[in-house]
């Protein structure tokens, strides 16, 4: 009855409508800054390592550990089962959709991270913000606000969070035969001891563990995908060929294909759902659009790199099968061992070169991405229990302890559940968060692309690092 009452809600957020808006969205914002993604990569890049000033450190964290936290927060399970998920329910083609959201998506990140920016709050020694701010300020609707921020307490805090420790559980079991409802205990008692010290103690902790971890990954990877070179070639044909449905398979499939591509593309890097937007509004940078470039590199990082190895890995390994999404059947068995066990498939494609190793590997990567994952959920949900109460210190401080609990059972929840119907609410949360902040980011758009003019103006002007002067702090110059 549950599963069912799940699958109901799911096709209804999540219908072709949603996947259009998303798609157009990016193609929008693309347009409007004129492929900032692509004529300002160097920046991106750039804007990661610019140095601040005493005063900058004083308010906020680093736009290198905003993009960290926001990092930690599209770098989790999506990157390991979500791609595994993909190829399962959409063929290979559906990893050619994951990057067409990607690329598109960049803008989508550099248009909500820099609104952030514009419309930050102060809060006790730092900034807050996001999407839930802009849309009360930017269109002055401050029910809609508040009905983001409840959706990213639900979606981020509890019904994401469930699918991340549902994919530590799954692979500890596999590789260790731990019990899941031992993995989820252990999970979140570590997560505990983190997320009560806060927004700076979870930004030093993601800018410690979130590069390396990203890095071992890839280079692993790496190592996987040289070993199978020659399987290279092959697999990025069936992407492209899967991508239109043109195999027999692939077009049986096809509405399927592009719909994962876009559900796990989305799920994966977060732009337009706007955790990367509520990280952006706590640092501290002299322009809201160096942080905005900050964020479009992120999701590069998250699904063209991290996403792309684990994709990869498992087409070149053949370490997967296909299922046909409603009925369930299996269209393609080239690993029928694994069944849908999504997170094996990984860890089949490591073992494929080194036995033994696969299942060990996924499951130490993973422990280090949900980790990181859930306490960026944790912030995106907190600074928005932070924007509904700031004006009642005493209903804040009770609502966060109160939240605090509730995602370290969300975490237990998840790691015993079943995996189909964990990414089924996963999805729900994702489509909520999207629908909301997609139609925002539309209307505001405008207000991002005049600060984009006015910061390469600047640059154009010689200014080395632009800084921006706001007529009013909240509101900024743009309103």
């Amino acid at each position: 009855m549950f599963a069912r009452i799940v699958s109901f809600v799911n096709d209804i957020v999540w219908s072709p409508v949603l996947v259009g808006l998303l798609i157009f969205a990016g193609i929008y914002f693309s347009i409007r800054t004129r492929f900032v993604q692509v004529r300002r990569f160097g920046l991106m890049v750039r804007s990661l390592f610019s140095r601040r000033s005493a005063e900058e450190k004083k308010k906020g964290i680093s736009s290198f550990e905003a993009f960290c936290v926001a990092l930690s927060g599209r770098v989790g399970t999506g990157n390991i089962v979500g791609v595994a998920t993909a190829i399962a329910l959409g063929g290979p083609g559906a990893i050619f959709w994951m990057w067409i959201i990607a690329f598109f998506g960049a803008s989508t990140a550099f248009v909500e991270s820099t609104l952030a920016q514009i419309y930050k709050f102060r809060h006790g020694d730092g900034f807050r913000g996001g999407p839930a701010r802009y849309i009360e300020r930017g269109l002055g609707q401050r029910w809609m606000g508040i009905l983001f921020a409840v959706f990213t307490v639900l979606g981020y805090g509890l019904l994401l969070t469930t699918v991340q420790s549902n994919g530590v559980s799954s692979a500890l079991a596999n590789s260790y035969s731990i019990n899941p409802l031992i993995s989820g205990l252990c999970l979140a008692a570590l997560l505990g001891v983190v997320i009560i010290g806060g927004l700076k103690s979870i930004s030093r902790v993601a800018s410690l563990v979130t590069p390396f971890m990203a890095l071992g990954y890839i280079i692993v990877s790496i190592v996987i995908i040289f070993l199978h070179i020659d399987k290279v070639p092959g697999v990025f044909a069936a992407i492209v060929t899967g991508a239109f449905g043109i195999k027999p398979v692939a077009g049986g499939i096809l509405g399927s294909t592009i719909m994962m591509g876009v559900k796990r593309g989305i799920f994966s890097n977060e732009a337009g759902q706007g955790g990367g937007a509520i990280v952006s509004a706590s640092a501290a940078v002299p322009h809201p659009v160096r942080q905005g470039l900050a964020q479009s590199f992120s999701v590069y990082v998250d699904t063209l790199l991290v996403c792309t190895a684990t994709a990869l890995m498992i087409l070149c390994s053949g370490t997967y099968n296909i299922f046909d999404a409603k009925s369930g059947e299996m269209l393609v068995g080239n690993a029928p061992e694994l069944a849908d066990n999504y997170v094996g498939y990984t860890q089949a494609a490591v073992d494929s070169v080194v036995s033994g190793f696969g299942g060990q590997f996924v499951s130490v990567a993973l422990i280090f991405f949900v980790f990181t994952t859930i306490m960026a959920y944790y912030f995106y949900s907190e600074s928005c229990i932070t924007y509904i109460f700031r004006k009642s210190p005493k209903w804040e401080k009770a609502m966060i302890w109160l939240f605090r609990f509730a995602i370290l059972g969300a975490t237990v929840f998840g790691a015993i559940r079943e995996a189909n119907v964990i990414w089924q609410l996963g999805d729900i949360g994702v489509g909520l968060l999207a629908w909301v902040n997609v139609i925002a980011l539309l209307i505001l758009c405008k207000k991002a692309t005049t600060a984009l003019k006015d910061y390469e103006s600047r640059l154009r002007s010689g200014e080395k690092d632009p800084v921006f002067h706001p007529e009013d702090e909240n509101l900024g110059a743009w309103k």
